[in-house]
């Protein structure tokens, strides 16, 4: 009887060709303004985009954190488009767009060429990594982070707190991003509100040529809006549409009008349980975890006690 044939194997497929988070040309270092809230980080970004390609990262990974609206992501996708016109790979993704991709690799069964693709580029540059979830992925993200640094290869990440604050991502991700360089990005600071609203209004002015805005208007909108940059823009936005309709310069109180839902100097802001633990466990050099767990040790009970009497007091 004759032996059945041997099955053929099955040819490796090739993964799709990896593409990057869409990067917006507006933001580019020419338009981020620096004040002392941010210098730091970007004086960072601008050491990684004039590195050699021979040369050894020294900040590696980057970690750059703010709250919402700050420049972060002003300050990622600028780096990425110089780093790119400097003739390195990089690669740009946000969150959302990693976990997306490697999903998709897994579905079409393209997982190893999908790794390579991205252990290739020269630069990863991650937004939003507070968003990234799921054990598989973040495993995988915590080896394509190990295999970059390890490589020589440079790693910018992006967040809205800090490594230690990252309680949904595993340990040996929150270690791998804090033996970096941790760079917090504060507060817009009058000074530099000025800046930013300056230049966006020299934007508006390349649309409009006809449009101004008196000093002092300018001057009391930066006062006022103190919130974020984004909201710095929606006033500029507004302020162009009322001279647009009336046709007319703008005064203070008509600007007043115009910029009354982004002035926030009046709603106190909402405290959080999760952030008074937070702020607890640090004073005490404690982690929230024991905060949360049973164990009724003296250095875990006062503390406890102590944020369960703020949240009490405060929420």
């Amino acid at each position: 009887t004759p032996l059945p044939p041997l099955p053929q194997s099955q040819p490796v497929r090739a993964a799709e060709p990896f593409e990057s988070s869409p990067l917006d040309k507006r933001l580019n270092f020419a338009a981020f303004q620096v004040g002392r809230s941010n210098v730091l980080a970007h004086t960072a970004a601008m050491q990684i985009v004039h590195a050699g390609e021979t040369e050894t990262p020294v900040y590696n990974p980057l970690y750059v954190h703010s709250a919402v609206g700050l420049g972060k992501t002003h300050l990622l996708q600028a780096t990425a488009q110089a780093v790119a016109a400097g003739g390195r790979r990089v690669t740009y993704l946000t969150a959302e767009k990693f976990m997306y991709g490697f999903v998709a690799a897994l579905r079409s069964q393209t997982a190893l060429a999908f790794k390579e693709n991205l252990r290739a580029i020269d630069v990863l540059v991650i937004d939003d990594v507070q968003f990234l979830n799921g054990k598989q992925t973040q495993q995988e993200f915590c080896h394509t982070l190990n295999a970059l640094i390890d490589a020589g290869k440079q790693v910018i990440v992006a967040a809205d707190r800090g490594p230690a604050d990252l309680e949904t991502m595993d340990e040996r991700i929150q270690s791998r991003l804090a033996g970096g360089l941790v760079v917090e990005i504060g507060a817009l600071d009058e000074a530099l509100r000025m800046k930013v609203l300056e230049s966006r209004i020299q934007a508006a002015k390349t649309r409009l040529p006809g449009f101004v805005l008196a000093p002092e208007v300018v001057a009391h909108v930066a006062r006022c809006v103190t919130s974020n940059g984004r909201d710095l823009e929606g006033a500029v936005n507004r302020l162009v549409a009322h001279a647009t309709l009336s046709g007319g310069p703008l005064d203070i109180e008509t600007a007043e009008v115009a910029i009354r839902d982004l002035i926030r100097t009046h709603e106190p802001k909402k405290v959080k349980i999760e952030d008074i633990q937070r702020l607890v466990a640090n004073h005490y050099n404690v982690s929230r975890a024991d905060i949360l767990s049973s164990r009724r040790t003296a250095t875990v009970v006062r503390p406890r006690q102590i944020a369960m009497y703020l949240s009490k007091m405060l929420t």
